[in-house]
């Protein structure tokens, strides 16, 4: 499969501003960008923040991001037939299209299904992963009413350093990976190239009846197509950055993947996708309590349809935005942003849409402050749409540290979600008068800090109106329903005797608050869910273990296909022949736990999978 990466354009993307306006961030301090817009101490971040980093990445042996997500703190995921096909992640139990995916700060997202093709995001290009839980709408817009993810890629710095990956397992699956970096201290560059492929499994046991046109799952007739669903990619990343002097750094990243993926169905049962991230950012910092910005970028999600290798169709959509950010120190521990934001989406397909592109500009501020134990975060922001005109969202956070490594946060904030291509502008079956999709959120959080050990618990409740949904009285979407969503999450990190552990327990109830399902359950979305990591090292040797589940769920709004809960164990071991040669093994869900995140869509029994890495330098 041929590689085609396109040349880098656009100047510039969000930079981390060195205006960190609580305590000052140590070399230990986890900083996230994502949260606030702003470099800050996980710490000291007023919502609740998880942070991934590579060297996690790497020990955990997750093989795509949904692997490396599964089980954290109040996430649920519904997979669709195994490695490579559609995986829609539920944060705080918001739908799937109601969280915001940023790669290196440029938003993507398919703007006819309102979703990120998460499966296709190379784990390999990975540096690290933040994850934000609760509403951002304030400062990032439309998408953001559970949560914001956000991938950043591999950045090297130091000597110049190749590495070299080669794995295989179970499922015929084979995988490469080169790719070197490095820099100094005006410049970095890097540049990984990653393939992989597997045969996959019989992804779908749907049915269909023609006679009475019912059917579930991929909507096959029965034992009709049997056969492994397979997977293949290639991916290229690309990434530099130059500072020409004290005030001026330019940085550029591309990112792309094209995948060849087979599935079950009547209609599709192969898509070739592409996956394309191209971004750039500018940072001026005339002074130590000024920082501008100007970041701009493109995504590109594609994919050609085929059934029995005959093309049936074609859908490309292209994300364009820019932003404009400017971050001022007041005073001590005092920070104010302001920004401009412009985004543009467009769709290409061989359905005739009846409108084919959409204008979005905005503009927020948010307000940082400290003052001794106290810590105060405000935003509003204002989103013109060229569809459904003018929304207005904001969010206030307070925190308050205490004796004995104690801090309590509370926080409000409002989001929406802008309706979907799909949902405004299919023939015949959409509706353009739709309005967005709106929610408040109110939050508690309580944390302590010790030496070995650090404790998380989190509550909150949202409150969901105008969901668009299909109403039968009009043929097409209406905003018909309302939903209650509420739920808790505990996280756990510790350290004894050589040991690491990282857990996080989840509580979820969701509740469908109109229409003849009031009082059930949303659908697709696990009441309890689980995840701990347990890594020991022993000299060149490394063991670690993976425990994850969730509980029930519904497949359906009127709760009649219930899925039962699950729980899977991975085993994982490490040895470092040499400083630079790591080989690593991993047996996936141990005891062949046989389960379902979706009804029909079958998911891989035990597994296993060798990995030889080679970094020297690193």
């Amino acid at each position: 499969m041929s590689l085609r990466i396109q040349t880098l354009a656009a100047a510039c993307a969000l930079a981390l501003p060195a205006l960190v306006y609580a305590r000052d961030a140590t070399d230990l301090d986890q900083v996230v960008v994502t949260a606030t817009r702003t470099a800050i101490s996980a710490d000291d971040a007023l919502t609740p923040v998880e942070v991934i980093d590579r060297a996690q990445i790497e020990r955990s042996q997750a093989r795509s991001l949904p692997d490396l997500l599964r089980g954290r703190a109040g996430i649920s995921l519904s997979n669709q037939g195994g490695q490579g096909k559609l995986t829609t992640l539920f944060l705080r139990g918001a739908e799937s299209d109601h969280v915001l995916v940023l790669v290196d700060g440029i938003r993507i997202g398919s703007p006819t299904s309102g979703l990120a093709a998460l499966q296709d995001l190379p784990i390999e290009a990975i540096d690290r992963l933040e994850i934000v839980r609760g509403p951002r709408a304030s400062l990032y817009g439309s998408e953001a009413i559970g949560g914001v993810i956000q991938v950043f890629t591999r950045r090297d710095r130091g000597g110049f350093a190749p590495r070299v990956r080669l794995d295989g397992g179970s499922h015929g699956t084979l995988g490469y990976g080169v790719g070197f970096g490095g820099g100094n201290g005006r410049g970095w560059f890097g540049a990984d190239f990653q393939h992989a492929r597997t045969d996959g499994i019989n992804a779908c046991d749907g049915f269909y009846d023609p006679a009475t046109f019912e059917g579930a799952g991929c909507f096959i007739a029965p034992g009709s197509q049997p056969d492994r669903d397979g997977y293949e990619k290639d991916a290229l990343s690309l990434r530099g950055g130059i500072d020409f002097d004290e005030h001026w750094s330019l940085e550029g990243h591309a990112l792309r993947n094209e995948g060849d993926n087979g599935f079950d169905g009547d209609f599709y049962d192969r898509a070739e996708t592409v996956q394309q991230v191209i971004g750039g950012k500018l940072r001026w910092r005339p002074s130590s309590r000024v920082d501008l910005h100007l970041t701009a970028g493109r995504n590109v999600d594609a994919s050609d349809n085929f059934r029995d290798r005959d093309f049936i169709d074609y859908f490309s959509t292209d994300r364009d935005s820019a932003t404009l950010q400017g971050d001022f120190g007041l005073a001590a521990n005092q920070l104010l942003s302001v920004g401009l934001d412009w985004l543009r989406d467009r769709v290409d397909a061989t359905t005739a849409y009846d409108e084919t592109e959409r204008d979005n500009q905005a503009a927020f501020v948010q307000y940082q402050g400290r003052f001794g134990a106290h810590a105060l975060e405000a935003s509003v922001r204002r989103d013109d749409n060229e569809q459904f005109g003018g929304h207005t969202t904001g969010s206030a956070a307070w925190g308050l540290s205490f004796g004995g490594g104690w801090r309590l946060r509370a926080g409000y904030g409002s989001a929406f979600k802008a309706p979907t291509f799909n949902e405004l502008y299919y023939p015949f079956f959409s509706n353009p008068n739709l309005r967005p999709e709106e929610s408040d959120t109110w939050e508690l959080g309580l944390a302590w800090q010790g030496e070995a050990l650090a404790v998380n618990l989190d509550a909150f409740e949202t409150e969901v109106e105008d969901l668009i949904a299909y109403d039968a009285a009009l043929g097409m979407p209406n905003n018909v329903d309302r939903a209650r969503m509420r739920g808790a999450e505990l996280g756990v990190d510790a350290r004894w005797g050589g040991w690491t552990l990282a857990g996080a327990l989840s509580w979820l109830d969701t509740e469908n608050r109109s229409g003849p399902y009031r009082g059930n359950d949303l659908a697709r979305r696990a009441r309890h869910g689980a995840r701990f990591d347990l890594d020991r090292a022993f000299g060149r040797f490394r063991l670690g273990v993976t425990a994850a589940g969730e509980g029930s769920r519904y497949d359906d709004v009127a709760n009649l296909h219930r899925l039962g809960g699950y729980g899977t164990v991975d085993l994982r071991a490490e040895y470092a022949l040499t400083p630079a040669l790591t080989v690593q093994a991993r047996v996936a869900n141990v005891f062949d736990r046989d389960y379902e995140t979706a009804w029909f869509y079958n998911q891989p029994g035990r597994e296993w999978y060798l990995t030889l890495r080679y970094a020297p330098g690193q």
